[in-house]
This record gives C-alpha cells, structure tokens and sequence, in this order.
C-alpha cells in the first residue's frame, strides 16, 4: 500500500505528465523497496520514494 506522501506525489507527477501530452503507461509499487516506479511516455521514469520525495530517471 503506498503512502499518504506517495499518493499526494504520484497525483502531482501524473498531471505534469498528462499536460505534456505523455501517455503514462505503468505505475507499480515495488514490494522490495516500497518505490513507486511511474513509466511515461517513450523514455521518461519516474520513482517514488515512501517519504513523497521523487527522482527522474
């Protein structure tokens, strides 16, 4: 189950993404490491951590 902090940023993220027109195309939770990982577009990732900060791939 992903976090309040995860779920507040991955809504953020999915809207940036949409706007540019990106289709996202996965949002998984890794069981491992409790990451959100956010597939848009051709070759734009995106993860998650369980404090809400995120990172660019």
């Amino acid at each position: 189950m992903p976090t309040v902090e995860q779920l507040k940023t991955s809504f953020i993220l999915s809207c940036w993404a949409t706007k540019m027109y990106l289709p996202v195309f996965l949002v998984r939770i890794d069981e491992r490491t409790k990451n959100i990982v956010i597939l848009a577009g051709e070759e734009n990732e995106m993860i998650i951590y369980p404090n809400g900060k995120w990172r660019y791939l």
